[in-house]
């Protein structure tokens, strides 16, 4: 038990002392300290004395209790879980962990890639997506991005894309987005760019939760069997709850909203047991069909289409534990694409090769020392052992001589250390393709030249309404292009050999007369379109997982907002309810029901659909609430479906909402409406089209 005494003679500070339950406070050494409110002094009022040690040991800590953030992906949100293996792949691969029945522990960290720590969540950004198994063999981390293709094919070319997407150098701005001028200048001048800047201008880098995106390892890998026969491999992951976005201006307004939203709501559906699940997906292929396509399978600004060489579902993750310690799990883990395990093997992809290097490198400038796998996040939880000794902040003691192999050691009583194993890692010797023989040189192979065709499939496979997305955020971050009036017309000559109605588009929102073609470096073909590729054909028809804002005030009524309440939680969703105080509102048979949130602060964008649930004394009321305006103006905007009493249409009337199939009553329909969003309100993007 603690008793808390207050001093009003020293100044009134609260100290608090341990009972017989209470652990005793200590110095980082364990001497106990008996006043942790005040320093020592030379008198009341005198000068403090270097001696304190509590003091200085206080300080030191507290002065180096942040370590450098990372250079990319610094904003994370990560969770505990487990992955298991739910197919017989023994045919491909002798790694443990794809052992069917098998189940791994996993650490998964979600990130932005451009802002710092302190940034927000919801940004036009890509989303890392990264996977440490801690298998029987050892840890294996894959380590991937919520889109499958990336900006460059050489690793030597990523410092440039880092320098060029994040804030301007000489003014430290903007933070977290890539429309300004050094990103779009250096992407308009490196035509490799262009598959994943349709990618990047899409919706996929709005998602609506983290829970509902896909997940990809973005490079070519390869699986070894037990007779060393190697295949080449794409990873994938499909979430359960399908795919969902935003839309920009309420992405845009969940930063104003919730800067937290993406790890609010991972955090709170892990807490309140709707576990966030994927499947794991893998393409397979050998080097007959990588040498048949018309792309290079080793090139990461290239997918491969699903339609081509279908996914196959392997195994399943779920995330069942948030991180009992943000800043020991989450900030500290330590992902490195280095860390793979017998029957995983690298490919010749070059954008990966410099990975490998790159990744150990930074982990040992962001956490200190050599010793950071010791990190317990990062620490392997099968047995380890190895020959490296000492280094900053060693926690093993290691005993004997045996620092060093081959030894004798053993021969005369001393422990001689850990020896190979004939069953441990090592690189296939995997039958080489084009190009790959010969002398190591600094080229790239000519196959890896087609720089649009992928770009064009990713257009073309997309819906109206995504394509109009696509060509208003082109229009919009080349608007904020400011002195270097050079860089969008050389990103329009660009995108004419995507699709020259988007590069029309795009040159008729920025004011600009359609230049010149860019001369490709291999000329673009045209494939057949992949409905994988798209967000809106892969939505599910589901309220799973969402959220569904229901609007009340004085006067609802009662047996309506119940059974609405019971409709939602049948469909798996949850039912939030907003008021325009924080006690709630007194309904139609007398009783206050509580508010989930106060109307100023839930708006509507937190929400995938809302319910507009109100008497007419009510609605007289929220008329003249600016906030009841937005609310429903904003989810008419937003696209979302909306359902209202008779007694509601007013509010509607004045906040601008027209009739069409997602504004209905609050019965079946609205349930079903909410499941959608209605992209034929959009009257900006019909006009871009």
């Amino acid at each position: 038990m603690t008793d808390t005494t207050r001093n009003p003679g020293n100044g009134g500070e609260t100290h608090q002392q341990a009972g017989d339950d209470t652990p005793v406070l200590t110095t980082n050494h364990g001497v106990p300290v008996s006043d942790n409110q005040n320093s020592l002094k030379s008198g009341a009022r005198g000068p403090t004395l270097l001696e304190d040690f509590v003091l200085r040991e206080k300080i030191f800590h507290f002065d180096h209790e942040r370590i450098p953030e990372r250079i990319v992906h610094a904003r994370g949100s990560g969770a505990h879980g487990v992955f298991e293996a739910t197919d017989d792949i023994s045919d491909l691969s002798s790694a443990a962990v794809f052992t069917k029945g098998e189940k791994t522990e996993v650490f998964v960290r979600f990130s932005t890639v451009a802002g710092g720590a302190g940034s927000v969540d919801t940004p036009r950004d890509v989303r890392g997506f990264a996977v440490k198994f801690y298998t029987r063999e050892g840890n294996w981390d894959l380590v991937g991005n919520n889109i499958p293709v990336f900006f460059i094919q050489d690793a030597i070319k990523f410092p440039d894309l880092v320098h060029a997407v994040k804030m301007e150098a000489d003014r430290g701005y903007p933070q977290a987005g890539s429309a300004h001028d050094t990103f779009w200048d250096w992407a308009s001048l490196m035509p490799e760019t262009t598959h994943m800047l349709m990618w990047a201008m899409s919706d996929r880098t709005l998602p609506r939760s983290l829970r509902m995106m896909e997940g990809f390892g973005v490079h070519t890998f390869r699986l070894v069997n037990d007779a060393g026969k190697s295949s080449f491999v794409k990873f994938h992951w499909k979430p359960k709850l399908g795919l969902q976005s935003t839309i920009w201006d309420e992405a845009l307004k969940l930063q104003a909203a919730d800067n937290d939203y993406h790890r609010r709501d991972l955090f709170e559906a892990i807490d309140t047991g709707a576990f966030p699940e994927w499947e794991l997906g893998i393409q397979v292929f050998d080097q007959e069909f990588a040498e048949a396509q018309p792309y290079d399978v080793l090139d990461a600004t290239k997918l491969i289409p699903e339609e081509d060489v279908p996914v196959r579902i392997i195994g399943k993750l779920t995330l069942n534990r948030n991180v009992d310690n943000f800043f020991a799990e989450t900030e500290q883990v330590a992902f490195l694409p280095t860390n793979i395990v017998p029957g995983i093997d690298f490919s010749n992809d070059p954008l990966l090769q410099g990975r490998l290097f790159s990744y150990l490198d930074t982990q040992k400038s962001r956490l200190g020392t050599t010793n950071f796998h010791q990190i317990p996040i990062n620490t392997p939880r099968c047995p380890f052992g190895n020959f490296q000794r000492d280094g900053l902040m060693q926690t093993m003691v290691p005993k004997g001589r045996a620092n060093y192999e081959p030894n004798s050691l053993a021969d005369h009583g001393e422990e001689g250390g850990p020896r190979e194993s004939k069953a441990g890692f090592a690189t296939t010797n995997a039958a080489t393709g084009p190009d790959e023989q010969g002398d190591k040189l600094r080229v790239r192979a000519g196959t890896f030249a087609d720089h649009y065709s992928q770009a064009r499939l990713f257009y073309k496979s997309q819906t109206e309404n995504e394509q109009a997305h696509i060509a208003s955020s082109f229009v919009f971050e080349l608007s904020k292009v400011g002195l270097l009036d050079q860089v969008p017309p050389r990103m329009l000559a660009n995108l004419r050999n995507v699709d020259e109605d988007l590069a029309q588009r795009v040159a008729d929102g920025l004011g600009l007369d359609l230049p010149e073609k860019a001369e490709a470096a291999k000329e673009p073909v045209d494939m057949p379109a992949s409905d994988a590729l798209s967000i809106h054909k892969n939505m599910k028809d589901t309220l799973e997982g969402r959220a569904i804002g229901i609007l009340i005030a004085d006067g609802t009524d009662a047996d309506e907002l119940d059974a609405l309440i019971e409709a939602i939680e049948a469909a798996d969703a949850k039912a939030v309810i907003v008021a325009p105080k924080v006690g709630g509102a007194r309904l139609s048979d007398g009783d206050m029901f509580k508010a989930d949130g106060q109307l100023a602060g839930s708006p509507s964008q937190i929400f995938d659909a809302v319910a507009i649930l109100l008497s007419e004394e009510g609605c007289a009321a929220l008329l003249k609430e600016a906030a009841a305006v937005d609310f429903v103006m904003n989810a008419f905007g937003h696209l979302k479906a909306i359902g209202a009493t008779d007694a509601a249409q007013p509010l509607l009337d004045k906040a601008g909402v027209e009739d069409d199939e997602g504004v209905t009553g609050i019965g079946d329909d609205f349930i079903a409406a909410a499941k959608k969003r209605f992209y034929a309100r959009e009257p900006g993007l019909r006009t871009l089209a």
